[in-house]
């Protein structure tokens, strides 16, 4: 019996059916940024006992090629975090908790599950949660572009996801002469505390802008002090920027630079920003798809930045976002799924699918 299984037969004493199972051991098996092999295999296996081809590429990305008037993707990774797997019925349906349930282990089974049913590609990748080199060293391949991108992120089974804030990421680096704290010239903290004082009255927003129309400015960390020659006092900032589409990544790095007079700045990660149009084919299909389901369609833009902003950023086809799951629970210490919501999706999927083939 493999982990998985041990994982099942704790989590659920009745039978599941074969969605609900693939889901379960997925989200039984740990899979955190850089360490998605067990969970890729898992996928293999469920692929080639359908009669499907499936191989694991160099960098640990799942591909199941088929019919590529659709591409079915998502993340194979999670962020950390161990909460029990188990399976909860408290008057709402069944739940199903554990880490990766809504992002994005859901939307990844639900995936499997429908390009199994209509036959068309699947890409599982890995590192979405810390760098995306699943899905950049995809558009650096030679794959060819498919005739749509369905990507998958919880948007809950009505939802279709069409914009994503683009990110920029760069350090600040600062160093000062040493000298007493009297004295009343800037140390390279204070520099750095300066410019990124700066940085945000340039992006300072309109209070009524929606959040996704803003620049939004985050230091992530801050390190500085004495060398450890004690002649000098350093300082490193590290930032990011979300990027909304009336920006280019460009412009902000631009208005980002122009506030420096003290120090310099290593930009070393940018993605740009994605909106699609809700007249797609893509889109029209997930709307019908949903309403014949019994829903109704809601378009949705979202404040952060996912895989689908790579792919844009390559590939001219129609591209949506979608998947089972409250996004709110994203990375939470409570996040679970409803397992009736994950079955909705699946059907929402396969009648898209055939939609758009």
């Amino acid at each position: 019996m493999t982990a998985s299984e041990e994982a099942l037969s704790d989590v659920s004493g009745a039978e599941l059916t074969e969605a609900r199972r693939l889901l379960v051991d997925l989200v039984s098996t740990p899979s955190p940024s850089g360490e998605e092999t067990e969970a890729a295999e898992r996928l293999v296996d469920f692929f080639e006992a359908h009669g499907r081809e499936a191989r694991i590429d160099e960098v640990g990305n799942v591909h199941a090629p088929a019919d590529d008037a659709v591409l079915l993707t998502s993340h194979i990774d999670t962020v950390p975090g161990d909460i029990p797997v188990e399976i909860r019925d408290e008057g709402e349906g069944e739940e199903l908790w554990g880490r990766g349930s809504v992002d994005a282990t859901g939307p990844l089974s639900a995936m499997a599950v429908a390009a199994v049913e209509t036959g068309v590609s699947f890409l599982g990748v890995v590192g979405e949660e810390v760098d995306s080199r699943g899905s950049r060293h995809v558009i650096e391949s030679d794959r060819p572009e498919p005739g749509a991108v369905v990507n998958g992120e919880p948007s809950g089974w009505t939802g279709i996801t069409l914009g994503y804030r683009g990110l920029l990421a760069g350090t600040y680096v600062a160093t000062s002469e040493s000298g007493h704290t009297s004295r009343p010239e800037n140390n390279a903290i204070q520099d750095a505390m300066d410019w990124w004082s700066r940085v945000e009255e340039e992006f300072d927003p309109d209070e009524y802008l929606p959040v996704f129309e803003r620049v939004t400015c985050k230091p992530t960390e801050l390190e500085g002090g004495p060398s450890a020659d004690g002649l000098s006092v350093e300082a490193t900032l590290e930032v990011q920027f979300r990027v909304p589409p009336k920006y280019t990544v460009d412009d902000v790095r631009e208005m980002a630079d122009g506030q420096l007079d003290i120090g310099t700045v290593h930009w070393y990660d940018h993605v740009p920003p994605v909106m699609q149009s809700p007249r797609t084919d893509a889109a029209r299909a997930f709307r019908a798809a949903i309403r014949e389901a019994g829903g109704e369609p809601r378009l949705l833009r979202k404040t952060g930045t996912a895989d689908m902003n790579v792919f844009a950023s390559a590939w001219d086809c129609p591209m949506v976002t979608y998947g089972p799951g409250d996004s709110d629970l994203d990375h939470a210490p409570n996040e679970h799924l409803s397992l009736a919501e994950y079955d909705r999706s699946i059907e929402v999927l396969i009648d898209a699918c055939h939609r758009l083939r």
